[in-house]
């Protein structure tokens, strides 16, 4: 029960790392490139990453196991960490995210 636990709470923390800085990368990139000046700085990038990772550590760390993780079929061994679906809500959530920040930027 605690190892299916682990397992869910290092993918929901990869998700919205990967999420959070895909976002942070382009919009520091296409910032730079088109205003001439990153919208965010070395000290902001380094704020945004700090907070996010204290916030994923936390719902990482803190999330008790329930039964119903013994119901479901354990993951192959050969699976992929980071699935189909979870690329698909990363994307999808970037894409969101970048909408708003680019509307507010530019």
């Amino acid at each position: 029960m605690w190892g299916r636990n682990v397992y869910d709470s290092i993918s929901k923390f990869l998700q919205f790392q990967l999420t959070v800085n895909i976002v942070a990368v382009i919009v520091a990139f296409t910032g730079a490139c088109i205003t001439q000046d990153s919208p965010l700085k070395a000290v902001q990038m380094l704020w945004v990453n700090l907070i996010m990772d204290t916030f994923a550590s936390l719902a990482l760390a803190t999330e008790p196991p329930s039964e119903s993780l013994l119901l479901r079929k354990p993951y192959g061994r050969n699976k992929p960490l980071i699935s189909r679906t979870m690329m698909k809500n990363i994307l999808g959530h970037a894409v969101y995210q970048l909408t708003i920040i680019f509307t507010l930027l530019f």
